[in-house]
């Protein structure tokens, strides 16, 4: 009590000091200053958990094509590029373009910041009141709520994620917030006069848009009520649906169709100006631009003359969104330039219109469309072809635009009757995973085979042993699939359909990243829709084991992992309050941002039609909802401050309350999500990039997968010019006329790939898939060439007629051979002198399935005509035996890559993953010569692509070790050994069977007590794991009874490891270890699955010992088998 009378002098001088700050409290200068302020607190936070260099996925193609003005995936992002080429300007050096590309982020990222503190500051004084009328608490309250929203967003997961990377989504983030900051200056100044410059100012950066990202459009329908509620003060349900219809008309006719029926008529133009009237090539597009030029000018100039205002705005707010869209002319500039990356050449008025319509994704259908279920069912009896669009090529000869493909008939169109309204369940590639949603389809036989009662009999089994659960949503569809055009299927009800929508779109891809965002997260492994990983968090204890079951004994791996952040609600609870207030105290601004909230949410998700599961978390595309939502949370400071306001007098009460709510979130977000989100000094992508170029020899040519192994060699070659003698083939790409053309062309110094299919041969809509037709007049085994030569023949026996009515052409055998020269082959040095004999005179290839696509098609073609010249190299991103077009016995692993080589290594049938003979000495130098980054370094974030390409330097590692233990080069072997573990230390990645390997492999040369070290460290992660499952109730132990099984066996492998080379130390203590974990899940194994280590040694065993010991003297034993299985690992 004594010390009452000091806290009531320190409220006092604390009132005086705030009283005579705030006399002449300048609300505006204020507004000014902290605005900046907040934009320096996320410039600063930005800057210094930057990526310095490119990322995984899409970042290394958006460094390369800004940098260098190319031209990238569709739809393109030319302002984005064009600014992207000015920041890397500032570049010291190579290395230094994409961190500068990536501040471009950085920058737009904390100008969103800056935006978002004025317009919070807006709309909270439409509740409080004008700046002049507002007491001093007020103000602060003011200024204190735009703080604690913007900073609150500045530190949120997805936003800050696209911060520090070279990707679209910061600045369309920064665009979305620049257009909504000048919709409310217009409904400030819209009854003003010229208070419509706003307006046009706001067409204008809807134009610029364009050349980012289309994420900004959905600001739209939010300025459309801003508009509404100005000029209508009485709302009925009547003029407010009007108003919804006429938004949403609005947006749809800037998406839908002003832009793209601009580029139509461009298109359309210039086929009839050039084909009808004769006019050379392009006239029709100046023709049109003209037309366009001329039409606003007198449209302009007529409607001012007349008075015409309203009809004056239009033309203008058209005219400016076409000025902003002009962005896109780089497009058709550069790709005539012939740039080295040119996705799609869109060089052309309709090939630019293709470009903007995504045409090479297919077709979306949002609101009727097909299902997955019409793959099951065929094609449609009444119409089972439709058109495709006819694609024209400038015929240079003729001067005229042709038609190449045969777009009549050119595409199946399966059974009408599996067309619904609002498809959500779509993709045939997803089609087991829509199933594991809806369970069982109805479906019967067709009357017609109902006499067959072995077809009945296996479809009462399988509806049978689906339903028990007996087995799984693949083997259903795959009878599906086999017998469906036996079966009557029943497409999936518009009720599943929704219910679906609901569960996964909404629920799973748009309410989880939500929660992720304002109340915590699990990890950053992927979700599967289970209970382990990918869900949101919130770090209270009884509510997180209420969703995801016990919180107790988590493994390591789990609680170590930097994604896994807490906010205890406290972000979601102020933002829920501050929504609840805006309600109550402002329902109009509240229906503005409900239906921004709405639009940039689920709105986008209802667009975007996601499939269960997308290659990788999509919460980035949705910052845009993230932002609204951080608005409450500004307009929670503000409710707290005024509900506070009449019972505590203290003039504190407003800084009190934003220091506390500054303390409640931001800065809770910022301290939960620094770590995983500080990618400063993390190297890990770009030197991923250079062991693929460095693992291949000179002019190589380097067939690559997917984005992965793609753009971040892109990147290596293109900005920084590393290895720029390698051609890299995207292999998907290669479907494409385009790409082909390109590849077609000497690059840097890369040559041109060797081919002898000439454009004609594969134009779009020629030999996008070829046909197998036996003739009789060919032998079983072709030459490749001639092979080639007989697709390439018009002789019309070489064709065939599809039911369509279309010709294709056709292959007349499965069965092709390859010659080979030897001395090529060693004079190239694609095979050592010291392996001559090795050389096989041939390579025999035999294709799998009917239909050759046109992608394998031209990679047999580079084969065919290489002469083993060129090193040929598969990146070994997949498993599929077309990856590597038919010749996984003729591989060699050369580092990250497997080289085609004359030499057969047959594939091991019981390990078909282990892939290729290796050269020692050779891929021994290789590895020594790669840049390891700094994988290493325990203070960068190992995000999940970091990790998973530490899954093949592992593996590739450990086939390198076993065959110089086979050679007995133990030095160069423990050499190997150390680097991998130095480089890819236990802790950071994961993937513990792949460190098996390299436990063997230590027992082998002689060192038990490295082999120790790492068997403990993997042991102990997978008795984590069997001790966090043992406090699973019993039912929810069945459901994750394969995790818990695969644990188990991966732990008896560890065991079995230690039997083998019969290691004294461990082996008793240890089996006798794993049996006891073996116990917690006695309704899986029983006591006779207990290890043994005393149990005898098989003779094959013993024998191998023996003579290992005999050979070598030492008491340490050769690993029996490999135990590198890439199948075994999830």
């Amino acid at each position: 009590m004594r010390c009452l009378p000091n806290q009531v002098e320190f409220s006092k001088f604390a009132n005086y000091l705030f009283n005579y700050t705030m006399k002449d409290f300048n609300f505006s200068k204020w507004n000014t200053i902290l605005g900046w302020f907040a934009f320096a607190v996320a410039l600063i936070t930005f800057t210094l958990t930057v990526e310095p260099t490119a990322s995984f996925w899409d970042a290394g193609e958006y460094i390369a094509t800004a940098s260098k003005l190319e031209i990238g995936h569709p739809p393109g992002a030319p302002l984005y590029q064009m600014l992207g080429a000015v920041f890397s300007v500032f570049a010291l050096e190579s290395s230094q373009i994409a961190l500068m590309v990536n501040m471009m982020s950085v920058l737009a990222s904390a100008f969103t910041i800056l935006f978002m503190f004025w317009s919070i500051s807006i709309l909270i004084r439409k509740i409080s009141g004008k700046a002049e009328t507002l007491s001093a608490g007020q103000k602060t309250a003011v200024l204190g709520s735009a703080l604690v929203g913007s900073l609150a967003f500045t530190f949120t997961d997805s936003f800050w994620f696209n911060a520090v990377e070279a990707e679209v989504y910061a600045m369309a983030t920064f665009i979305l917030s620049v257009i909504f900051y000048v919709g409310l200056l217009w409904e400030r100044d819209m009854l003003k006069p010229r208070g419509n410059r706003w307006l046009i100012l706001i067409c204008f950066i809807v134009g610029l848009l364009f050349g980012v990202h289309f994420m900004g459009l959905l600001a739209i329908p939010a300025i459309g009520y801003l508009y509404f509620f100005k000029n209508y003060k009485e709302v009925t349900a009547k003029n407010f649906i009007i108003a919804t219809v006429i938004i949403v008309a609005i947006l749809m006719f800037i998406f839908k169709l002003l832009l793209p029926y601009s580029l139509s008529f461009f298109a359309i133009s210039e086929v009839f100006f050039v084909n009808t009237i004769g006019l050379p090539f392009n006239s029709g597009t100046i023709i049109a631009l003209l037309v366009v030029i001329a039409g606003f000018y007198f449209g302009i100039t007529y409607t001012r003359k007349k008075g015409f205002v309203h009809v004056n705005t239009l033309l203008l707010c058209v005219l400016f969104i076409l000025i902003g869209f002009s962005s896109w002319t780089m497009l058709p500039i550069r790709a005539n330039a012939g740039t080295v990356i040119n996705e799609n050449n869109p060089a052309n008025a309709r090939e630019l219109l293709a470009y903007y319509n995504r045409e090479q994704y297919g077709e979306s259908h949002l609101f009727y469309g097909p299902q997955f279920t019409e793959m099951y069912s065929g094609l449609d009896e009444n119409n089972p072809y439709s058109d495709a669009k006819p694609k024209y090529e400038q015929d240079e000869k003729t001067g005229k635009y042709v038609i190449v493909n045969d777009w009549e008939n050119a595409n199946q169109n399966l059974d009408d009757n599996h067309k619904g309204f609002l498809p959500r369940m779509w993709s045939p590639e997803h089609k087991a995973n829509y199933l594991g949603f809806i369970g069982e389809l109805e479906f019967t036989v067709k009357p017609e085979y109902r006499d067959q009662q072995e077809l009945l009999n296996a479809v009462a089994d399988v509806k049978t042993k689906y339903a028990l659960g007996q087995i799984d949503a693949e083997d259903y569809d795959q009878f599906l699939t086999q017998f469906g055009q036996y079966l009557d299927i029943e497409k999936p009800s518009f009720a599943a359909n929704i219910g679906y929508m609901i569960e996964y779109q909404f629920g799973y891809m748009y309410w989880r990243y939500f929660m992720w965002n304002f109340t915590g997260r699990q990890d950053d492994v992927q979700g599967k829709m289970d209970d382990l990983h990918g869900n949101w968090l919130s770090g209270i204890k009884f509510i997180d084991e209420l969703r995801l079951g016990s919180q107790d004994n988590l493994p390591s791996d789990v609680k170590n992992n930097k994604a896994r952040n807490t906010y205890f609600f406290l972000p979601f609870l102020l933002g829920l309050l501050g929504l609840v207030f805006q309600f109550t105290k402002d329902k109009k601004n509240f229906w503005v941002l409900l239906v921004f909230f709405l639009f940039t949410g689920l709105a986008l998700k209802v667009y975007l039609n996601e499939r269960p599961f997308e290659v990788r978390e999509r919460d980035y595309a949705l910052v845009g909802s993230f932002y609204v939502f951080a608005m409450w949370i500004g307009f929670g400071v503000y409710a707290l401050y005024d509900m506070l306001k009449d019972k505590i007098t203290t003039k504190m009460l407003a800084p009190a309350v934003t220091v506390v709510c500054l303390l409640a979130v931001p800065v809770v977000l910022a301290s939960q999500n620094w770590d995983d989100h500080d990618r400063s000094d993390r190297y890990t992508a770009q030197s991923m990039a250079k062991m693929y170029l460095d693992s291949c020899d000179e002019n190589a040519i380097l067939f690559t997968i997917g984005d992965n192994d793609t753009f971040a060699l892109w990147y290596a070659q293109e900005i920084e010019g590393y290895r720029r003698d390698v051609r890299v083939v995207n292999t998907a790409l290669f479907a494409t006329d385009w790409y082909i053309d390109q590849m077609r062309r000497k690059a840097y110094e890369s040559d041109r790939i060797p081919t002898t299919l000439e454009h004609k041969n594969y134009v779009y809509g020629v030999n996008d898939a070829v046909w197998y037709q036996k003739d009789p007049r060919v032998r079983d085994t072709l030459l490749i060439k001639d092979w080639i030569k007989y697709i390439k023949s018009d002789n019309e026996t070489t064709k065939a007629e599809l039911r369509s009515g279309q010709i294709v052409n056709t292959f007349p055998t499965k069965n092709l051979r390859l010659p080979v020269s030897g001395s090529n082959a060693i004079e190239h040095g694609i095979v050592k002198e010291k392996d001559r004999e090795k050389i096989a005179p041939y390579i025999d290839i035999t294709l799998k399935g009917d239909i050759i696509y046109k992608n394998r098609l031209i990679m047999l073609d580079v084969i065919a005509n290489n002469e083993w010249k060129r090193p040929i190299y598969f990146t070994g991103g997949s498993y599929g035996d077309d990856d590597y077009l038919w010749m996984k016995d003729y591989l060699q692993l050369d580092g990250m890559c497997y080289k085609l080589v004359p030499i057969r290594t047959p594939i091991d049938k019981r390990n078909p993953y282990d892939m290729g003979r290796i050269d020692t000495d050779k891929m021994y130098n290789i590895v020594k010569e790669w840049d390891w980054g700094n994988g290493n370094d325990p203070d960068i974030y190992h995000d999940p692509e970091t990790r998973k390409n530490g899954l093949v330097y592992r593996s590739n590692l450990a086939k390198l070790i076993e065959e110089l233990i086979k050679v007995k080069d133990f030095e160069r072997a423990e050499e190997m050994l150390d680097l991998g573990m130095e480089q890819m230390p236990v802790d950071y990645y994961g993937f513990y069977t792949l460190l098996e390997p390299f436990i063997s492999g230590y027992y082998e040369i002689g060192k038990p007590k490295k082999a120790r070290d790492i068997w403990r460290q993997v042991a102990t992660k997978y008795q984590e794991n069997l001790t966090y499952y043992s406090g699973f109730k019993e039912s929810r132990q069945f459901r994750y009874a394969e995790d818990i099984i695969t644990d188990i066996e991966r732990y008896r492998s560890l065991v079995d490891i230690l039997i083998i080379y019969q290691d004294e130390e461990l082996v008793k203590p240890e089996a006798e270890k794993f049996n006891n974990y073996l116990r917690l899940f006695r309704h899986f194994y029983g006591e006779d699955e207990e290890m043994n280590p005393e149990e005898e040694l098989t003779p094959e065993e013993q024998q191998y010992i023996e003579g290992f010991e005999q050979e070598f003297g030492t008491e340490t034993t050769p690993k029996i088998d490999s135990v590198n299985n890439l199948d075994s690992i999830n």
